[in-house]
């Protein structure tokens, strides 16, 4: 079990990395998504931020619990948030893509909980 942790663990935290790099490199695929979701420009560099902190915090939370339960409980509130925005938006086809990327942070809740 502490295998699939680890691995869960280090996937969601590259999952939720890349997420947020590519949102504060401004990738022109994210920048196009959340203009559609109408994302407040101003909010776009604390969400980056939100991201690369809560994968940060996977990857400690594999030496310090605690803080890895802190950072999934975030994420996964982000990725939640995220798919209430897309909703809001009228783009329902896309309501999927934020909780891919959750998935993976339950999924090492899950095992870490059950380690």
């Amino acid at each position: 079990m502490h295998t699939a942790y680890v691995i869960v663990t280090l996937l969601a935290a590259l999952m939720a990395g890349f997420s947020g790099t590519v949102l504060l490199l401004r990738a022109e695929w994210i920048v196009k998504a959340l203009t559609d979701y109408a994302v407040p420009r101003a909010w776009w560099t604390p969400l980056g931020l939100a991201k690369a902190a809560g994968a940060v915090g996977l990857v400690v939370g594999l030496f310090v619990p605690v803080i890895g339960v802190l950072a999934g409980a975030c994420l996964v509130l982000y990725f939640l948030g995220a798919a209430v925005t897309v909703a809001r938006a009228r783009w329902y086809a896309h309501i999927p893509f934020p909780l891919v990327y959750a998935a993976p942070v339950v999924g090492a809740l899950v095992l870490g909980h059950a380690g």
